[in-house]
Order: C-alpha cells, then sequence, then structure tokens
C-alpha cells in the first residue's frame, strides 16, 4: 500500500528552485553582457542613422463673428449652426482630402528638396538656396532623385542616372496623370543657366535663387517628384484635437523630418481653411450680389427705354400743361405708389416660385439668393433657407472626405425635413400675397378709371410716367440691396483666429528618442538572455548541483568530486596532494565511518560502484578510490566486473587477455588473473574477453568463490560494475557488498535516473547505498554546490603538489606584478 511519503519526490521535483535559477543567471553572465553590448550597438546604429521626427503644433479658437451690419432686413451671413458644429466642422475640414489637396497645390510639396547626409538623404525644404517653377501641364521625371551642382552663381549641372532603364515615368501635376517616356539610359547630365527654362523630354522646369542665397558655389542638392496624392495622403495624417476644457479651442499638430516644412504647412492649412470659411460665411451675400448685377444689367436697358420713351413724348410739348393739374399729379402718383407695392408682391412670389423650382428639381442649395433680395422678411424662411445652405454645402465638403454613408443619410433627413417646412411656408406666404395682389389690382384698376377722365395727352403722359418711376423704383432698390449686400460682405469676418500660429523655436524632437532606445537596448538585452537562461533551465533534465540530488532522493551523500585533473585515470597517484585527491580521501574516511558504524572493522571490505549509464565516471572513481585504500598500505584489489564493456586495464598499462571471465568459467585461478601494478598495494582482475552470457557468468557459484577467495587476500575489494540504469548486473552482485556507491555527474546524469535507484533502494536489491556527485566544477554554467565538508578543497582551497597558474585577467595582472617587482 503506498504511503504518503511515498509523494514527496513528485512534489520535491515540481518546485520551482528560484535560488538555482539565480545562481543559474548569475553564471551565464558572459550572455547577458554580449547581449547588451549587441543590444546597445544596434540601439546606437538606429540613433544615428534614423532620420529626426519633429512634432510642432499650433492653436486655433472658433468663435460667433457677428456682422456688426447685421439686422433683421439684412439676413445675409452664413449659418454654421452652433459653435460645437463649428468646431467638428472645422476638424474635419482640416482632416479632409479636398482641403488637404489645395493646400498641397499651393505650397507644391509634392517636390522635395533633399541634401545627401551619411546615412541618407535629408529633407533640406527652407535650406536649400533655391526653389523650382514647373509647367503643370508638362511631365516632370517620377519619383526619381535629380541631382543639382551649382557650378557658379549663376550656372548648375543637372544629372539624373537611370541606369540601364531605357524608359522612365513622368507625371503631370495638371491632371496627376503618370505616363512613360523613352529615355537613352546611363547617366544623363547637362550644363544650365539659373532662371533657364529646361525644357527635356522628362523635365520642364525653372531653377530660380532665392533673394537670401548665398555661398551655394559647389553645393550639391536633389530634387524629387512625387505623387500628388500620396503627398495628400501623408498630410491628412495631421492631428485636430478640440480642448476638453475649452471646446472652441483646436490644437493642430503635425509630425515630419523638416520643421520649416511642418510650421508652414500647419500655418498654410489654417490660412486656406479661413479664407474658405469666410467664403462660406460670405455665401448669401455673394449670390445676392450676383442676382441683383443680373438682374440691374438686364434693367439697365429698360431703364433707358423707358427714359427716352418719356423724353420723346415729352418733346414739343408743354410740360407745365401735362402735369399742371392737381388731380392728374396726384393720380399720376398713387398709380406709382400702386406700382412699386404691385412689383414688390410681385418679386416676392417669382423668389417662392423660383425656392419652390430649387427645392423640387435641384439638390444643391447652394446658390439660392437671400430671401431679402425679394423683401422678405419672414424670419422662418430667412433661417430655413440659411440652415438649408448651410447643410448643403457642408454636405458637400465632407463628401470628399468622409464614406459614412450614415452620416450622409442624417444630412439628408435633416434637409428633408426644411425642405417640407419650406414648402409649407411657401404655399402660406403665396396665398397671402395672392390676396394682398388682388387688393393692390383693384386700386389701380379704380385709379386707372379715374385717369381715363382725363384728356388723352395727360392718360398717354401718366402711362409714359408710371413705366419710367416702376423702373427706376426698382433700380434704386436693387442697388441698395446690393450696396447693403456688399456692406455685409466687407464687414465679415472669419470665425477661425489664430491663438499660437505654428513656429519653430528650437526643439520639437520627436524621435528617434535615444535615450528611450538605450533604456529599451538595456531592457531587451537582459531580457533577451533571461529568456534563454529561463528555457534552459525549464528544459534541462540533468543533475547539476547537489541540492537537485537532495530533493530527488534521501539516499546520503558520500562526496563530492572535481574534474579530472589528468590525462589519465590515475588522478590521485600521480598528484596525491590535489584537491581532487583529498576529495577521495574524505569519501575513504566516509567509507570507514560507515564500516565502523556497522561494526565491520575486521575482514576484507567489499565497495561496489556503479551509475545510471556509461560516462558518469564509474571506473575513474573505482580506480581512484582504490589508489586511495592502496596509499594507506591497506591490500587493495579493483575487479573489472563490467564485462560488457571492459575498461579498466587501460590506465594501469595492463593487458585484458584474461581475467574474471576465464576464472568464472573454470579456466584460470585467482593466482593467474590477478596482475600487479606499479601501484604499492594495489591490484587488478580485468573483465577479460567479453563473454556471451555475463549475467548468468555473475549469477553462478564460481562467483561467490571468487569472492571469498578475494577476502582471504585483500583488505579492500572494489567492484567496478555496469551501470544499474541498463543492465541488472549490478543488483546480482549487491549481494556480496558491504556498501554501494551510485556514481551520478554533474550536467550528465539525467534526474529521472535517481527515481530506479530510490525504488531499488525501498526493495532493498541496493543496501548500504550511498551517492558521490562526480565531475563537479562552480565554474560552469549548472548553479551552484555546496561541500559539505566532503574533503579539502573541493572548490581548490586544499594541498596542492605545484602552484595553479592565475588565468585571464588574473594572469595579465600578476605578469605586471612580476615586471614590476623585477625592477
Amino acid at each position: 500500500m503506498l504511503d504518503t511519503k511515498d509523494f514527496n519526490f513528485f512534489e520535491k521535483h515540481n518546485s520551482f528552485d528560484f535560488k538555482g535559477f539565480l545562481f543559474r543567471i548569475i553564471a551565464y553572465w558572459k550572455w547577458f553582457v554580449l547581449s547588451l553590448v549587441i543590444t546597445f550597438v544596434y540601439a546606437y546604429n538606429v540613433n544615428i542613422r534614423k532620420e529626426s521626427m519633429y512634432g510642432m503644433e499650433s492653436l486655433i479658437v472658433i468663435e460667433d463673428q457677428n456682422n456688426p451690419f447685421f439686422t433683421s432686413n439684412t439676413s445675409l451671413v452664413f449659418n454654421w449652426g452652433g459653435t460645437s458644429d463649428k468646431v467638428q466642422t472645422i476638424i474635419t475640414s482640416l482632416k479632409s482630402r479636398s482641403h488637404n489637396e489645395v493646400v498641397v497645390d499651393k505650397l507644391q510639396y509634392y517636390i522635395k528638396y533633399l541634401k545627401k547626409g551619411e546615412y541618407f538623404f535629408k529633407d533640406a525644404y527652407g535650406e536649400v538656396p533655391f526653389y523650382v517653377e514647373i509647367d503643370k501641364e508638362k511631365g516632370q521625371l517620377f519619383s526619381k532623385l535629380i541631382k543639382i551642382k551649382f557650378l557658379s552663381p549663376s550656372q548648375y549641372r543637372l544629372t539624373v542616372d537611370f541606369g540601364e532603364e531605357t524608359s522612365a515615368s513622368v507625371i503631370q501635376y495638371s491632371d496627376v496623370i503618370i505616363k512613360p517616356v523613352n529615355v537613352s539610359g546611363g547617366e544623363f547630365s547637362k550644363v544650365f543657366k539659373i532662371n533657364e527654362a529646361v525644357d527635356l523630354p522628362f523635365l520642364n522646369m525653372k531653377l530660380i535663387i532665392k533673394p537670401e542665397a548665398f555661398d551655394f558655389t559647389n553645393q550639391e542638392y536633389y530634387i524629387r517628384f512625387d505623387d500628388f496624392n500620396q503627398t495628400v495622403t501623408s498630410y491628412r495624417s495631421i492631428d485636430v484635437i478640440a480642448d476638453a476644457k475649452a471646446t472652441s479651442v483646436v490644437r493642430l499638430q503635425l509630425e515630419g523630418p523638416n520643421k520649416h516644412r511642418l510650421v508652414e504647412y500647419l500655418n498654410t492649412t489654417v490660412e486656406v481653411l479661413r479664407g474658405a470659411q469666410l467664403e462660406s460665411k460670405n455665401l448669401f451675400a455673394n449670390n445676392t450680389i450676383n442676382f441683383i448685377d443680373s438682374t440691374l444689367k438686364e434693367m439697365e436697358g429698360q431703364i433707358k427705354d423707358a427714359e427716352n420713351e418719356l423724353k420723346e413724348f415729352r418733346r414739343g410739348k408743354n410740360i407745365f400743361e401735362l402735369e399742371g393739374e392737381a388731380s392728374g399729379g396726384l393720380l399720376s402718383t398713387k398709380l406709382s405708389s400702386y406700382d412699386v407695392e404691385k412689383d414688390v408682391i410681385n418679386r416676392k412670389i417669382a423668389y417662392y416660385n423660383l425656392l419652390k423650382n430649387y427645392l423640387e428639381k435641384t439638390t444643391d442649395y447652394s446658390k439660392l439668393p437671400a430671401p431679402t433680395v425679394a423683401g422678405i422678411d419672414d424670419p422662418n424662411v430667412i433661417a430655413n433657407v440659411s440652415r438649408l445652405i448651410a447643410l448643403s454645402a457642408e454636405r458637400a465638403n465632407l463628401a470628399y472626405s468622409v464614406k459614412n454613408k450614415k452620416m450622409f443619410s442624417d444630412f439628408d433627413v435633416e434637409m428633408e425635413s426644411i425642405k417640407k417646412v419650406l414648402l409649407e411656408n411657401i404655399v402660406s406666404s403665396k396665398s397671402a400675397l395672392t390676396l394682398n395682389l388682388s387688393l393692390i389690382n383693384k386700386n389701380i384698376a379704380k385709379a386707372e378709371a379715374e385717369a381715363s377722365l382725363l384728356p388723352e395727352n395727360k392718360q398717354e403722359h401718366i402711362k409714359i410716367t408710371r413705366k419710367y418711376n416702376l423702373k427706376d423704383k426698382i433700380y434704386s432698390t436693387f442697388l441698395e440691396k446690393r450696396s447693403e449686400a456688399e456692406i455685409v460682405k466687407a464687414a465679415n469676418i472669419s470665425d477661425i483666429k489664430f491663438l499660437d500660429p505654428a513656429k519653430d523655436i528650437g526643439g520639437g524632437l520627436k524621435g528617434p528618442k535615444t535615450s528611450i532606445n538605450y533604456i529599451l537596448a538595456a531592457f531587451l538585452g537582459i531580457l533577451i538572455p533571461l529568456l534563454i537562461v529561463f528555457v534552459v533551465v525549464l528544459l534541462d533534465n540533468n543533475i547539476n548541483n547537489l541540492e537537485d540530488i537532495q530533493k530527488m532522493t534521501n539516499i546520503p551523500i558520500i562526496g563530492v568530486i572535481g574534474k579530472k585533473n589528468t590525462k589519465n585515470n590515475l588522478s590521485v597517484f600521480e598528484k596525491s596532494k590535489s584537491p581532487l585527491a583529498e576529495s577521495f580521501r574524505a569519501i575513504r574516511s566516509s567509507l570507514q565511518f560507515m564500516y565502523k558504524k556497522q561494526k565491520q572493522n575486521e575482514g576484507a571490505k567489499i565497495l561496489m560502484l556503479t551509475s545510471s549509464v556509461s560516462g558518469e565516471g564509474k571506473t575513474f572513481c573505482s580506480i581512484n578510490l582504490a589508489t586511495v585504500f592502496a596509499l594507506s598500505d591497506k591490500k587493495t584489489v579493483i575487479v573489472g566486473l563490467d564485462l560488457r564493456k571492459p575498461r579498466i586495464f587501460g590506465d594501469f598499462n595492463i593487458d585484458n587477455i584474461s581475467g574474471v571471465v576465464n576464472y568464472l568459467i573454470g579456466q584460470k585461478t585467482i593466482d593467474e588473473v590477478v596482475q600487479k601494478t606499479h601501484i604499492p598495494f594495489l591490484d587488478v582482475i580485468p573483465s577479460g574477453p567479453i563473454p556471451p552470457n555475463p549475467s548468468e557468468l555473475l549469477m553462478g557459484e564460481s562467483m561467490y568463490e571468487m569472492m571469498e577467495e578475494l577476502k582471504t587476500k585483500y583488505d579492500y575489494i572494489v567492484l567496478d560494475t555496469p551501470p544499474v540504469g541498463l543492465v541488472s548486473d549490478a543488483l546480482e552482485l549487491a549481494q556480496f557488498c558491504d556498501a554501494t556507491i551510485y556514481v551520478t555527474r554533474q550536467g550528465f546524469t539525467k534526474k529521472g535516473m535517481l527515481s530506479v535507484v530510490n525504488e531499488k533502494h525501498k526493495r532493498g536489491e541496493l543496501h548500504n547505498i550511498s551517492i558521490l556527485f562526480n565531475g563537479f566544477s562552480t565554474n560552469v554554467k549548472y548553479g551552484y554546490g555546496y561541500a559539505y565538508g566532503y574533503g579539502y578543497g573541493v572548490y581548490g582551497e586544499g594541498y596542492h603538489d605545484e602552484p595553479i597558474e592565475p588565468k585571464g585577467i588574473k594572469k595579465i595582472i600578476a605578469d605586471i606584478k612580476n615586471k614590476f617587482i623585477k625592477k
């Protein structure tokens, strides 16, 4: 039945060793240094190779600038809606394609002025001593560098490298068409004069020196003609934000590599919008003026004809006689007054008919004249017409920049509701006007009936005078309205005002952020190797330190052995005072204490060394443990029982012709298979030839007899056995042993193999077992370890046959000290 203690192994195995991970990180310090060097070098190259980016900004405020000449009778101002509507309209306009097309075309920002730098071509707009004038109707070399080198203050060399190309693309900015042209290939180079027209199949321009330019001879610059639409798209990224606290304040921000270009664009985009907004604001006034001008032009001929007719009628007649009778003069004045009232009503009805026609047959209402031009003073009609024109103009502007169908549908719904209200207003107003017109007509008919009683000459004179007075009155009224419209237009100012124009006052650098790049380099330089170490630790299933063993098993650790310091396996014999030799002596002392505790002070002691797999240093440990026993004047024999893979004979320069196998099959005696070594008190029994049935031989009666005979001849018998994790031979030999040493090797033995040993120890198949930690080094990347007092100088502080030579920096410092001492 399983006990809860049986699960301790799994609990220990799954816990993460943070302390070991920290030591592992320290062990990989070279990786961190290398990673930091690489990331910092990369950050440095980014900082010097990447073009600097700057950010410029300006502030504008949107205000309701009411016209001081505005009255209810001169409602000619353009209505943008409330302040919030104005702000949103302006923000949308500043980012719209149509607006930015106007600004880019005005500034000709599709022409790039460049200067060659160490790592890239720098945008030199504002720094170059010249500018170019182009013929937009002709093609310009598209997206290819054109080199300009000034030979003198009056001449320059124009160079274009076409390479192996036989055709090039040219762009015509009048209609933004790109088409191919034939070129001769290779390098084109020609000298031109300043202000001379360049007339080439692929280039049509004129280079003009700026008035402030000086000392530019032998200087080289480049120009490039970019795509108009792409340039516009790049400037549509302008950041336009309404202030959260003051919604009428708008902040414009733009980033780019050239501060002069940014400043000029920010200020120009606002000026263009101010002009467009003022033009829209004057839309009523302009429409009214245009309508009146066309009417006045038509009436000039009519009033002139009426005046000529009146003069012709009066010629040769007595004016006093025609105008002398009081009743005739009063009647003429009354009729003229009625005619003016009738004309006013007719003009109102005509405007309503015009407005109705617009509403029913068109969708563009931006060209409607103001209702007041016809004398209409109904505030509902004036307000609705004004709002309808505003919506129509705003919708037309958004059509170039907004693809939101819902927004357009909202416009259409609102405009449709206004149209319905206006149509109802037209019906009711026309009904009232028709009634008034009928009353005026009755009055005119009554007055005309009275005039019919006058003499014929006076009747004719009244008729001609009425016509002239009506034309003159209408003409005067339109002139008055036109003057009002001109006054309103002149008095209008834009609702957009600069609070803080864009200006280069130094600074404004947005990138590359050198400090941030270096911080990021430090972060990545540490993070990358840290992740690698974490993955290595996570995937590492080897035993790397003593703590790994202690977590995996409760079997005691008998000692820690450092790395081999000799070419062969006779490390203890060749360097008997080395730290490695002291480690084996410590294990010898631990074994003697174990034997004493088990009351095995008398007689031969049999020690078995095994391991998980081949390569963990089992044979090396067997030889050197046997050596320390022999050096203490104890008769010791090493028995090579790894019959499948014999190795133990090579280090002693003896042969493997005969050995254990020969004894076990009865061919040889003990004395015949034992071979003396050059180490006093140490003998070796090699394994002999490889048998076909090694397990069966070790299980036989002969093995028992050999052990008994060896006990009579030696004080210590060291059994070098096969790996217990691969074959069962070592388990068969455990019955002869007083103690078993299980050899593990740093960075080689798998943690899972300890579970096999734990299981066999629990079952009693391996008794008096201890673990030896072999190949330990603090210089490898396995974390940390502990000496635990297992001998002298596990870490190198012990007895030495010869001094340890310093290495690396220590060696350089030692050499310098020696030189000064000699001097």
